[in-house]
């Protein structure tokens, strides 16, 4: 028994900074904005290139959309809980938070802008 508990203590010890590491993710998407998640990794090629573009977009649109960027290889959940197959990709949330669309690959910013045009964004 005491074994058990030592067992039990350490994956408790163990698995603490996973939670932290998840409170830096906020509630997605998010309630009553029209939300974009970019899943992507700091260091694969395409997302960098978006990197700057998103910066953009989230200046542009603070109040008006929400634009966040997810890094699948520091938050390995997250890639599940989305169900990405590559990255980076692109999830689109109405203001219901109901799912409209996704893309894979690099987007540049005016197909970006578009799409968050089409979901009522000004």
């Amino acid at each position: 028994m005491n074994l058990f508990r030592f067992i039990v203590f350490g994956l408790v010890l163990c698995c603490a900074p996973l939670a932290s590491a998840n409170a830096e993710i906020p509630e997605l998407p998010v309630k009553g904005m029209v939300t974009m998640i970019d899943l992507g990794a700091e260091s694969c090629i395409p997302c960098k290139m978006m990197a700057p573009i998103l910066k953009e977009l989230e200046k542009e649109y603070e109040g008006r959309a929400a634009i966040v960027f997810i890094d699948v290889w520091k938050h390995k959940e997250e890639a599940r809980k989305y169900g990405i197959r590559g990255i980076p990709t692109q999830i689109f949330y109405d203001q219901e938070g109901k799912e409209v669309g996704r893309h894979v690959g690099f987007m540049d910013k005016k197909s970006i802008v578009d799409v968050l045009k089409q979901l009522g964004v000004e």
